[in-house]
């Protein structure tokens, strides 16, 4: 009889235990905005399943997020594929009237527009983690506040965005039952590696697009490094598990773009990276003076849209954009409302072009964005008048290493309506605040071109002769190819001045566009074909006349032939 009794307790005890493996007990549903109140308490809580088919006790389990952790879990058995309420002590008694609810004391409060909330088994061990954004609501209405994000699968725990949405439950969510939102949703993609960067010169950190298994990324024999850096350690971060610090054999060198690439490594349901399996890393510097420039600007938005601006590295340096800064002035002419480029690391390299919004997804919707990853969607940005104001951009230090005044009469002067239109610099090597260096976006380009080259661009410079005009043929309709006629010059004095005059086929002036401008050694300007009064000039060939003198008489005269050409409509 003391056998059978015996052999009773060990069978019961078999079927509890105390869940150490990750994803045995998952977060499925998250109340993060209680308000406005659709049905439920106006109270933050989260509810927990058990996705095992053993009773789990909970002693001693905490909840956590980015910056907290609560108290410890009361001794209490989950049952196999059930559901319990987590909550703070004052919100037991609201949330038990929906079913099995505890409550722990020091309850994360969880941010509305974003967190990272985990799950830890008493001995620290990360289970679940969640981070989560209001765009994981799916629903622009929802995301406002009063209903849960629920997850639609919970066999799929580190599917992301792709398995949560708002809770359908007529009362905001579904605390302690089956999700409203329950449906098959399996997960078959491959992790995908984002990027990597450097914390230092033998440290990099790889950031894939959801959590991996850790074991297997542990394994340094699954990454690889050129320029004969070796990889010596990998360690999977807690709580998502979707970074690995991985540390070198020898130290990054400044300004060397290095590639990482990761084999081998799945993620939480088994699939095993693919194709995204690079990423180039290097060490970040500190940017001085015009290293990074203004590139790209949309001040006026169509209705309901976002600004955005785009920027350019002309250096052989890499930057982090979480240590480059972007603001305006306020009525006094001081530096105000300064924003990172980005909340978390981000390298920015040499010849990249990355735009900065607050609404990513809305410049993805309205303009052709050839390269997502360089389209950085920030909290907020400085504000930008559709008339005139400025950009400014500042390194870590605080120091200004960029800065436009535009106007909005810097667009082309046919254009009726300005709204939806950037406005594109047209030659990096020329002075930023030069009202010639910027022309409006082309119409075959979308009217932008944001994370792409300009539309715009204008890379010519001068030949053998003194004064150069390029294209020969130009046509001045914004349909982004030969726009504007490129007037380079090349004197080998300093102190000459110059002026240009531009006339038709008859020899009458057209316009008198340039007196007494001072010249340096090289330099450019750029004419958009059209008279003094901003008026729309004829097709034809047009003369370019310039004169360059200095103060003590000497004069020099030269002639540059065109043709203005028109597309045909």
């Amino acid at each position: 009889m003391k056998q059978l009794l015996l052999l009773t307790f060990v069978s019961a005890w078999s079927m509890l235990t105390f869940g150490q493996n990750r994803y045995d007990i998952v977060i499925d549903e998250l109340m993060a905005d209680p308000t406005p109140v659709i049905g439920m308490p106006s109270v933050e809580w989260i509810e927990i399943k058990n996705t095992t088919n053993a009773v789990i006790n909970l002693t001693g389990w905490r909840v956590a997020d980015a910056t907290s952790q609560s108290g410890a879990m009361p001794n209490y058995n989950l049952k196999p594929d059930s559901f319990l309420v987590v909550c703070a002590t004052g919100s037991l008694a609201q949330m038990s009237t929906f079913g099995p609810a505890i409550s722990v004391t020091s309850f994360p409060s969880l941010d509305n527009d974003g967190d990272v909330i985990s799950l830890k088994a008493p001995n620290g061990r990360t289970i679940h983690a969640v981070a989560y954004t209001t765009a994981w609501y799916q629903n622009a209405v929802k995301q406002d506040g009063g209903w849960t994000l629920e997850m639609i699968d919970t066999k799929n725990p580190c599917g992301g965005i792709d398995n949560w949405k708002a809770s359908v439950d007529v009362r905001g969510g579904s605390p302690s039952i089956k999700n409203s939102v329950d449906a098959a949703n399996a997960d078959s993609k491959a992790p995908q590696l984002l990027r990597a960067f450097a914390n230092s010169s033998t440290q990099i950190v790889a950031v894939f697009n959801e959590p991996i298994d850790s074991t297997i990324a542990a394994n340094i024999a699954n990454y690889s490094l050129t320029n004969s850096v070796t990889i010596t350690g990998a360690m999977p971060q807690a709580p998502l598990f979707n970074q690995v610090l991985l540390n070198t054999s020898t130290a990054l060198l400044p300004s060397t773009i290095y590639t990482l690439t990761v084999s081998n490594v799945p993620d939480c349901k088994g699939n095993s990276i693919g194709a995204f399996n690079k990423a180039r890393v290097g060490l970040a510097q500190d940017a001085d003076s015009l290293d990074v420039v203004v590139n790209e600007i949309l001040f006026n938005p169509k209705p309901n849209g976002y600004d955005f601006v785009e920027v350019y590295n002309k250096s052989n340096k890499i930057f982090d954009l979480s240590k480059l800064f972007i603001a305006n002035k306020n009525t006094a002419g001081g530096i105000a409302n300064v924003k990172k480029m980005s909340e978390v690391p981000f390298l920015f390299f040499p010849g990249d072009f990355i735009t900065i919004t607050e609404n990513a997804t809305w410049v993805k919707n309205n303009y052709t964005v050839t390269n997502e990853d360089w389209l950085i969607n920030i909290p907020s940005m400085p504000s930008f008048n559709d008339d005139e104001g400025n950009v400014i951009l500042l390194n870590f230090q605080g120091r200004v290493i960029d800065a436009l005044n535009y106007k909005d009469d810097w667009h082309f002067k046919l254009i009726d309506n300005e709204e939806g239109i950037s406005l594109e610099r047209i030659s990096y090597t020329d002075a930023t605040q030069k009202a010639e260096n910027w022309h409006s976006a082309s119409f075959s380009s979308g009217f932008g071109t944001p994370t792409a080259k300009n539309s715009q661009l204008i890379n010519g410079t001068a030949g053998a002769g003194v004064i150069t005009a390029l294209p020969k043929t130009f046509s001045p309709d914004n349909d982004g190819v030969d726009d504007v006629l490129t007037i380079n010059y090349n004197v080998s004095q300093n102190g000459m001045l110059a002026n240009v005059t531009i006339y038709n086929a008859s020899g009458v002036a057209v316009r008198n566009f340039k007196r007494n401008d001072l010249l340096g050694n090289t330099g450019k300007w750029i004419w958009d074909g059209l008279n003094d009064k901003g008026e729309k000039l004829p097709i034809g060939f047009y003369i370019i006349a310039t004169t360059i003198f200095n103060t003590q008489g000497k004069k020099s005269e030269y002639k540059n032939t065109v043709v203005l050409a028109r597309r045909l409509n």
